[in-house]
């Protein structure tokens, strides 16, 4: 393991535990060149999985594209971290229970929308306007009169 800082080779492990959902284990580690620490996650290499794009093409499944979208959607939001990692890993899960080796990336996409939607409003329509490629503010808006409908429901269910 490289430290991410310095480049090193060397570290110590800190901490190690299993995360939330025990999917993987989780170790902070210590450099021993630098001092510095950073995290490093370990997982189950799982039945490779192929994802069908939208023009048909192929390829392999990538976790950390998912993770790189959610982290773009949740830009300046109070989502940690550690939560969109959750996300990508329930995600991951669903989609290994429900399919066999191939999956449509439309359904990875609403996967995530719908974990989106349950934590953060804004970090969903800002996934939502890239992913179904709003071609309006008309789109935009449709989008954003159902989420508040929601939430004045909510509220008067209270």
């Amino acid at each position: 393991m490289r430290c991410p800082f310095c480049g090193h080779k060397e570290d110590k492990v800190v901490d190690s535990r299993a995360t939330a959902e025990e999917s993987a284990v989780r170790r902070r580690r210590e450099c021993l060149k630098c001092g510095k620490r950073f995290t490093t996650y370990e997982y189950v290499e799982e039945v490779s999985l192929l994802v069908i794009k939208k023009d048909g093409r192929r390829e392999p499944f990538d976790r950390k594209k998912i993770l790189a979208g959610i982290i773009r959607a949740c830009e300046k939001r109070p989502v940690s971290v550690e939560k969109m990692e959750e996300i990508v890993t329930q995600v991951e899960r669903l989609i290994q229970k429900k399919s066999d080796r191939e999956v449509p990336s439309t359904k990875i996409g609403e996967l995530v929308m719908e974990k989106l939607k349950s934590i953060d409003d804004v970090a969903y329509v800002r996934f939502a306007s890239v992913y179904r490629q709003f071609k309006d503010v008309g789109q935009f808006m449709v989008e954003l009169k159902d989420i508040l409908g929601k939430d004045k429901k909510r509220k008067t269910e209270k």
